[in-house]
């Protein structure tokens, strides 16, 4: 088979172009670039970037501990310190920032704005730092930078960075003949790298330029001068040398395994160092290899090159995860398969735990994302659902309304067409076939899977296969529902908790998307039968043969434009307890209590009654109980006890629940029994001066029920 030519002759292997006329390099020895570093605001801006929203909030009380978690490490989310640095008093915030260093491989830009609207110069070094590591995700953060380290950094990027070109041309647009000074001793030096950089700058600034750096005198002035006029007007710059990537020591190309070539045999050993040379590259860098990775990809098996991509993976593994090798988890995204991803999603849900893993596990969300199967992008749902790491928690909510927004669709409709059809039938169910024999699986109302015979008797498991079974059929069959079994368990739980969330949330379906996604979904259908819906006022269940029954099983149809919900039972009134007797009737189990829901409403008189539950002894491990719910706990006071409980039912109406002695952070079980001093309604939890009068007025009796169910499950037996 012919190989592709860029396998065989990278770009990084080619003869660089020989440099054009005039650029030979004119040397005045001597001259010394401004010292000084000065922050210059454009109308406006400061005051844009002092408004930007920073992460994290603390109240009064609270700075002294957390700038000690700060400065012991237990505050260890990025973003969660720069919030803090942009919101803290400033004696505690400015001695902080001096020896801050935060590691992040993700694009902060966002989060440094408020910081350098505040503090300005004391921000500069961790600032430049990161963007020089990042020059096209953080390097916004130095457009009102200009000083020499700047002003070289920034020439740099405009010489050698595909990907940086926008961000340098503004930066120069902006600073003008002002950076001249800083810019006249790098061109006119020895040095190879700034020189060129430096002469690149020079004649991308319009105006007086030769006059601009006669603050070095008249010789400097001339060699600039001379220098602008050796490149005419409108020809192409000079582009650097490019450099060939290289491999890290940690990996052994030859211990990995070698693709195999569509046609047969392996890729030829030097191909296929080429090919992980390519892998190495940054996308958007100034050297292309992308023809190299689509070149492989065109001529070898998928599975050789996921194998391939897999084992570096373990090898990155194996040597520690050593920092600044992101390629290996993008090699993962351009080449992993659904194996990959039921591999990757399980480590990059852990990897926050471990020192410096959040940006890990932030790329293995982005190979999620590239790998872009349904499963894939399930896994990412769960993560975005259940993640017990806020940060990482959030990152995948972020990549998931970014899916949404590109689709023009909501998170939720976004997240119907992200539950995998599993290769069922039309009918919900998958036949394993072991010759011989055959099994039928369905699911249970927790999507558990079934295993019956063809007749139909249950079993309790699938019978591993036997000697009078098909040799190759049986053993693919078993493998193949253990797959299922685990594929489906990865998703089970949440899409449990996501029906039962959208009730509760009032959430509807057009009929389209409740006909496409619930009803002819043979996964959700197991779950969507076991339910009573509601299309406008008519409330319908799904009968076997898909149709919408009511209570006396005749066939209904709803108006095609009517929206359908899942019936709260409080919206069932008084067909509640006919709708429970038809499911025990036909023995339908539910995924979640909707039918057996406690309903709950206020009672009459000032609070609605809320203050009954003052004074009631309820052990801590309850209150925490409902934070796996809408409730949140509350921020850390003096001594890191928190003395409330909340749940916001709508914008502006947030019930309070005081607690006393308070939860201890880091030590629950310190004060295993919490007393309820007062349960109050209010717009903002802490600050009992936001309280507001018969707050819960107006507020969806549907969300007013769930609260009133939280706090009364608080006492159950």
């Amino acid at each position: 088979m012919d190989l592709p030519k860029a396998l065989l002759d990278p770009p990084w292997a080619r003869k660089p172009a020989s440099a054009p006329s005039g650029d030979e390099p004119i040397i005045v020895p001597g001259l010394v670039p401004p010292d000084d570093r000065a922050v210059v605001w454009e109308p406006g801006e400061r005051e844009k970037w002092a408004a930007v929203r920073p992460y994290g909030s603390w109240q009064d009380g609270e700075w002294e501990k957390a700038a000690e978690e700060f400065r012991d490490g237990r505050m260890g989310y990025e973003p969660t310190r720069a919030g803090f640095l942009a919101q803290a008093p400033k004696h505690l915030a400015r001695p902080l920032l001096a020896g801050w260093e935060p590691q992040v491989t993700w694009d902060f830009d966002h989060s440094l704005q408020p910081i350098v609207a505040r503090f300005e110069t004391a921000a500069w070094d961790v600032s430049v730092r990161l963007a020089k590591q990042n020059p096209y995700g953080t390097g916004p953060v130095v457009m009102p930078f200009l000083s020499a380290d700047v002003a070289r950094m920034v020439a740099d990027w405009l010489y050698r960075l595909k990907s940086a070109q926008k961000l340098a041309h503004a930066w120069f647009d902006r600073h003008g003949l002002a950076a001249v000074p800083y810019l006249v001793p790098d061109a006119l030096g020895k040095r190879v790298g700034p020189r060129r950089g430096a002469v690149k700058a020079l004649r991308t600034i319009e105006g007086d330029v030769v006059g601009a750096a006669r603050v070095h005198g008249d010789e400097a002035a001339e060699a600039v001068a001379r220098l602008l006029a050796a490149v005419p007007a409108g020809s192409a710059p000079v582009e650097p040398p490019i450099r060939a990537p290289s491999l890290p020591r940690w990996l052994d190309a030859d211990a990995l395994p070698r693709p195999v070539l569509r046609g047969g045999g392996e890729l030829p050993r030097d191909a296929a160092r080429n090919l992980l040379l390519a892998l190495t590259v940054s996308p958007g860098a100034r050297l292309d290899a992308t023809a190299v990775v689509d070149g492989a990809a065109q001529v070898c098996e998928p599975e050789s090159l996921t194998a391939l991509v897999w084992a570096q993976f373990e090898a990155w593994q194996a040597a520690g995860m050593p920092k600044g090798c992101g390629f290996v988890l993008s090699a993962l995204g351009r080449f992993g398969d659904d194996v990959v991803v039921r591999r990757l999603a399980p480590l990059a849900k852990e990897w926050p735990g471990r020192s410096g893993g959040y940006s890990s596990a932030v790329q293995g969300l982005e190979a999620l994302v590239d790998i872009g199967t349904d499963l894939a992008l399930t896994h990412l749902n769960g993560i975005a659902q259940k993640s017990r790491y806020k940060g990482l928690r959030g990152e995948a909510q972020r990549k998931l309304a970014q899916i949404a927004k590109r689709r023009g669709l909501t998170p939720g409709q976004l997240a119907d067409r992200l539950v995998p059809d599993f290769g069922l039938d039309a009918d919900g169910t998958l036949t394993l076939d072991y010759g011989p024999r055959r099994f039928v699986v369905s699911f249970d109302e927790q999507l558990r899977p079934q295993v019956a015979d063809e007749g139909g008797t249950r079993r309790k498991a699938l019978p591993k296969p036997g000697a009078k079974d098909d040799p190759d059929l049986a053993p693919a069959a078993h493998r193949g529902f253990a797959e299922l079994r685990k594929d489906v368990r990865a998703v089970a739980s949440a899409e449990v908790a996501r029906l039962e969330s959208a009730m509760v949330s009032g959430r509807a379906w057009t009929r389209d998307e409740f006909g496409a996604f619930l009803v002819a979904h043979p996964l959700m259908w197991h779950l969507a039968r076991r339910l009573v819906w509601l299309a406008g006022d008519r409330a319908f269940r799904l009968a076997e043969d898909r149709t919408f029954a009511d209570l006396d099983d005749e066939t209904v149809e709803p108006a095609a434009s009517a929206d359908v919900r899942i019936a709260h039972p409080l919206l069932l009134g008084d067909s509640l307890a006919a709708w429970s007797q038809v499911f025990a009737d036909y023995e339908i189990l539910q995924p979640f209590p909707q039918l057996g829901r406690p309903v709950h409403t206020l009672a009459d008189g000032a609070g609605g009654g809320l203050e009954r539950f003052e004074g009631l002894t309820v052990p801590t491990g309850r209150f925490l109980g409902l934070t796996r719910t809408a409730w949140k706990r509350g921020a850390p006071q003096d001594n890191g006890v928190e003395h409330w409980i909340s749940c916001t039912l709508a914008p502006g109406v947030t019930v309070v629940v005081d607690l006393s002695p308070g939860i201890v952070v880091g030590l629950v079980d310190l004060n295993p029994v919490q007393t309820i001093e007062r349960v109050w309604i209010g717009a903002v939890p802490g600050a009992p001066s936001s309280a507001i009068e018969n707050g819960l007025a107006g507020v969806d009796p549907v969300l007013v029920s769930e609260l009133l169910a939280d706090l009364t499950s608080l006492t159950a037996p």
